[in-house]
């Protein structure tokens, strides 16, 4: 309550996007309680879109803050350090809003109060589930950590739940409920280990103590961590926590699967990353203990792209395949966490988030042809993509650009990611993790040129054009453009997350 106090109006810039995201969220449940059921709750969705961008500006206003302070320290915390505001949680956040925000556009026009009967509900509640993405991405404190953890959790569930005339949808809800629930369970009884062991929650101290007890509480910490990776490992769908996923993503309506792939999966790696980056790269005393939790991050790495990899061959649903297709995703997202940093390899974080940007990208673009196309059809299944080339040929060039970027192929987003990452696995002599990244992608490309081909070689049983509402083209065509500027562009995209996000400010606690 003493740091409540003197929170000033200085800092209150510094919590500009969070606190401009719960004013709209705030703002726009009134209107949309007390508007009438006459109106289209679309604008609804415009006005959430108003308010994501608004965020948006404040995070891009406050690492151009940061640019200019030169050679001082950019970061700014807040409340005893539990909130810390750096560029990177900026940059994750400019990620999670632009997300969110393009996610809701493709929504608008493709999804009908017939599927989601709570419809200006469903757009309003992106916002606390992004705030809650947010707070994950900034905090410097275990407690508050959890916080923004459970806001997002709670949200997605009411999301994934939405469609209430589905009993497909409930059941996913639950699924989702339940497993959300046991992985939070893992994390909060891991971090109650750490704290017994280093005697604070704040990120920063438990570095500090921990050092020199890892001899002493080793046993703990194993404990500790290895709960913390299980839940994380449920929230990102790793294998062998992945089961859940399928049944979600194929449950849930088509954005909110979207919101899940993205928002909540980056989100969950940035607290992975606020964790582990600040204590585990430290715990230099017992360098077994050191290399067995870097190990620990790399099996399950492993073993998403595997699984996740196997599984999609056999779907002939789209989410589904989508889902699975995460589920490799979220393996090669965690291989820069799991390489040891060394001096030939520094950029972990660059590589994350450079494949998650692509990841973002062609994930949203492809879940909005996903939205369109099976609204056009009535399922979700490959076959509703048959033909799709000689009913909306530009709509099939968009979704063959995205898909091969989503295999790896040149020249796209999905190429330079991994190939980035790639680089890192080998400078970090890590050769296994490179043999099953290459081999794991090779695979994947049976899984989406199975939908290429659907879409040019196999005829169609509908006929007529596919008409697209505008927002949802404009997402689809924004992000086609994205993921190939990416992969033209990859160097200065580097060079710009390089210019913002340094370990020793970001992670360094001083």
């Amino acid at each position: 309550m003493e740091q409540i106090a003197t929170l000033t109006w200085s800092d209150a810039w510094y919590l500009a996007p969070e606190i401009t995201l719960s004013a709209f969220a705030v703002v726009l449940a009134l209107l949309d309680l007390f508007a009438p059921k006459s109106w289209n709750r679309n604008f609804v969705g415009w006005l959430a879109i108003v308010g994501l961008a608004a965020a948006a500006g404040f995070v891009a206003w406050l690492m151009l803050d940061f640019q200019h302070a030169g050679d001082n320290p950019q970061v700014h915390e807040l409340l005893g350090g539990s909130y810390r505001v750096d560029d990177f949680g900026n940059l994750l956040k400019l990620l999670f809003l632009g997300s969110s925000a393009f996610i809701v556009l493709a929504s608008l026009g493709s999804v009908r109060t017939a599927d989601v009967p709570i419809k200006g509900e469903f757009y309003y509640l992106m916002l606390p589930a992004a705030l809650g993405a947010m707070v994950m991405a900034s905090s410097g404190d275990l407690i508050t950590l959890f916080v923004g953890l459970e806001l997002l959790s709670i949200t997605t569930y009411i999301l994934v739940g939405s469609r209430k005339r589905s009993g497909v949808s409930s059941e996913a809800a639950f699924k989702y409920l339940v497993t959300g629930g046991v992985a939070s369970a893992f994390i909060l009884y891991g971090m109650s280990f750490l704290y017994g062991i280093a005697g604070t929650t704040n990120v920063g101290l438990i570095r500090e103590h921990l050092g020199p007890m890892v001899t002493d509480y080793r046993a703990l910490m194993y404990v500790s961590f290895f709960l913390m990776i299980a839940g994380f490992a449920m929230k990102v769908a790793l294998a062998p926590f992945h089961a859940w996923a399928a049944d979600v993503y194929q449950g849930a309506p088509t954005p909110v699967t979207s919101f899940l792939a993205v928002v909540s999966k980056g989100a969950a790696f940035a607290m992975l990353y606020r964790i582990f980056m600040n204590i585990v790269i430290f715990i230099q005393d017992d360098p077994r203990v050191h290399d067995d939790l870097y190990l620990a991050l790399a099996v399950p790495a492993a073993a998403a792209m595997i699984v996740g990899t196997a599984g999609a061959l056999r779907q002939q649903n789209l989410k589904r395949l989508l889902a699975l297709s995460g589920v490799a995703n979220a393996g090669i997202l965690m291989i820069p966490l799991a390489l040891q940093v060394t001096l030939l390899h520094a950029s972990a974080f660059s590589e994350f988030f450079y494949y998650l940007l692509a990841y973002a990208f062609m994930n949203i673009g492809a879940f909005a042809v996903l939205t369109v196309v099976s609204r056009h059809s009535g399922n979700e299944s490959l076959s509703a993509f048959a033909g799709l080339y000689h009913r909306a040929p530009w709509t099939a060039a968009a979704m063959t650009v995205l898909l091969c970027s989503l295999a790896g192929l040149p020249v796209t987003g999905g190429f330079f990611g991994k190939l980035f990452i790639l680089f890192g696995t080998v400078q970090t002599r890590a050769y296994w993790l490179a043999a099953i990244l290459l081999v794991t992608t090779v695979v994947s490309y049976a899984v989406y040129f199975g939908i290429i081909r659907q879409m040019y070689l196999r005829s169609g049983d509908e006929d007529g054009g596919l008409r697209i509402p505008g927002p949802a083209a404009a997402a689809i065509w924004i992000s086609v453009a994205a993921t190939l500027a990416l992969g033209f562009f990859p160097k200065p995209v580097l060079g710009w997350i390089d210019s913002f996000f340094a370990v020793r400010v970001d992670f360094w606690v001083s």
